[in-house]
Formats: structure tokens, sequence, C-alpha cells
């Protein structure tokens, strides 16, 4: 008897009411191993991350999306490895990728890899935005999370940035590197390590997590190219997913507010405008939820600031800017209203 496989989906918690973002398993494909082989143990990541290990060896099963990402954070506590993902991310090929992969090693060009890998990806991965955009003589490449219940999220976006840079490699060759990779997380001590294995300035407490390259080479045909396969792997994609997992208005804004946050304190009427909906509307909607625009920019900053506070090699100025501040004492007594001490009180 064959085993049912659900779709991907998405559930909701009878508990709480909250929505369930899943990701296929495919993404966290030889993790196990990985682990081990940077020095941790792979079941005690699992237990404390809440992810079945059984699930992992089947790339159409679908996992919590938090979990998945909560996984990747315990490994990389659980190795002792800050660049956990990073590396992951850098030995990652695109056919271990499951659905999502085959569909870009499959497609005509280049270009239509790099395409189809952006307009497909959040059924992939729900709650997620990723586009293939031009600015100015470049192109990007952008990923990031919309669940704003995900807040810290570094190992996946630096492991999904050498994923992506794998798509490229697989048409262009091992040497191919992009011309800047841009992170939204604050820089993180082994920054170094990211310049080198990108080959590329690594820029950090961006708004999205991006990679840039130029266009020269999009018409490159795709070693594996075919077209009836790529119709085929598309239909069953979108089959298994059922959806994108759109996530509720609360968390596009917390999404919005946290990308804005490092060009300084979002105005609501620009948070409307990137969500396309009128100011008066998005005010009524948060009033709905119990909440003005600027309880929820508080709460997005005391949320972003106990992540950032733990890295003690971040300045405090510096966490103060990316989380919209201009003057460092502004954010302390943000902080001390928060947590009830000072900034530099919690690191000692």
């Amino acid at each position: 008897m064959t085993p049912h496989r659900p779709k991907i989906g998405q559930t909701a918690d009878r508990r709480t009411g909250t929505v369930q973002h899943n990701i296929l398993a495919a993404a966290a494909c030889g993790v196990s191993g990985f682990i081990a082989a940077q020095g941790g143990c792979a079941d005690r990541v699992f237990l404390r991350a809440g992810v079945e290990e059984r699930a992992l060896g089947q790339p159409t099963l679908a996992l919590d999306l938090g979990a998945y990402v909560a996984m990747m954070e315990e490994a990389a506590a659980e190795t002792g490895n800050d660049n956990f993902g990073l590396l992951f991310g850098r030995q990652f090929q695109p056919e271990m990728l499951g659905l999502i992969g085959s569909i870009a090693l499959a497609a005509p060009t280049l270009g239509a890899a790099l395409e189809h890998l952006a307009r497909l990806f959040p059924f992939h991965q729900q709650a997620t935005e990723t586009r293939f955009v031009r600015e100015g003589e470049l192109l990007r490449l952008e990923y990031r999370i919309l669940d704003g219940g995900i807040v810290e999220r570094r190992q996946d976006a630096e492991l999904t940035m050498g994923m992506f840079a794998n798509v490229v490699r697989a048409c262009l060759g091992p040497g191919w590197m992009p011309e800047e990779v841009h992170f939204e997380h604050p820089r993180p001590e082994g920054w170094r390590q990211h310049e080198a294995l990108f080959d590329a300035p690594a820029h950090f407490g961006q708004r999205t997590n991006a990679l840039l390259l130029r266009d020269r080479h999009l018409d490159r045909r795709m070693p594996g190219g075919d077209m009836a396969r790529l119709t085929g792997l598309c239909g069953t994609l979108v089959d298994i997913a059922r959806g994108t997992g759109t996530p509720p208005l609360l968390d596009r804004v917390r999404a919005e507010v946290r990308a804005c946050l490092p060009d300084g304190p979002p105005h609501v009427e620009d948070i409307a405008d990137r969500l396309g909906i009128a100011r008066w509307t998005l005010q009524r909607r948060l009033a709905d939820e119990g909440l003005s625009f600027s309880d929820l920019v508080e709460r997005v900053r005391r949320d972003l600031a106990a992540i950032h506070i733990r890295q003690r090699h971040v300045p405090i100025a510096d966490i103060g800017a990316l989380l919209g501040y201009s003057e460092v004492s502004a954010f302390s007594r943000a902080f001390r209203r928060w947590f009830g001490v000072s900034p530099a009180r919690m690191r000692a």
C-alpha cells in the first residue's frame, strides 16, 4: 500500500487560531550529515526545533517553516559554527532542492531558470517573497520571509543565498560569483568568510537578502534544459503546494516595517503604499487587531533588539541604527522601556 503523502498546503492551529506556513522537506536534504560533520548532534537539534527527522528524507512532505528556520539556528548553536547556514548553503546543489531545484535545472536558459525560481519559490516555501528584478545595470535575485512570527532567521538567509548562487553555477560553472550579496541581518563576527565564499562584497543590514548579478549570460543554455519536463514539474509543484501561504495583513505589515527600519522610522503612508492599500484602510485594519501603527513598529523593533543584543560583536549604536534610531540615546531609552535595563547592562 502506497503511503499517503500530504500536500504542503497550509494548516491552522485550532488552539491558537494561527496559520502554519510550510516548506517542502527537500530544503533540509543532507542536514543530518552536515550537522554531524560540523561536530554536532542532529538528534538534539531536531528535538529542540521540533522537526521530525523521518520527514526529512521525503522531499515532497511538508515541514513547518518556523521549525525549519529554528532548526538552522539550533544547528549553528549546537555545532558552535556561527556560519553554519552559510557553509550548508555553499554545498547545497540545485538537484538536492527537490521540485523547485529541478524546475530551475529544466529551464531552457539561465534567465528562464532565475525567473521560474523567483516566481515559484513561494510554492516551495510559503509566506516568502522572491523577486528577480533589474536595478540599474545589475539584476537582483531577492529573498525574504514574510511570516512575522519568524524573527531570528540569519542562518536560513545565508543558506538560501548559497542555494541560489549554485543555480547560476549549474549553468555558468563553479567559478561564477555574484557582483554583490546582501543580507537583512547585522554583520556577523565571521563576515569575512561570507566575502571569501561568494568572492564578492557582502553588505549587511539591508532591506532584503539578495544576489546581485550582471545580465550578460541570461541567454546561456541550461545544460539540462527540457521544456516538456519543465512544464510537468511546474504543475506538480503548484498542485502539491495548493498556494503560496499568503500571510495575513499583520504579518505583511511587520515584514515591510522590518525592511524599512535601516532607513529610519517608517511612516504609515510609505508602508501602505508598499502594500498597495490606502493609509486609512491600513490604520483601520490595525485597529481591528487592537493595534496602532506605532504599536506595531514598537513591537518589531523590540523583537529585533532582543536578537541583535545577543550578538556582542555588533556595537550598540549599530543596533540602534538598524532599528531606525538616529541617536543611540533614543535607542537606549526605548530598550530600557522594553526590558527594564540598558543595552549595555543586558549584555553584561
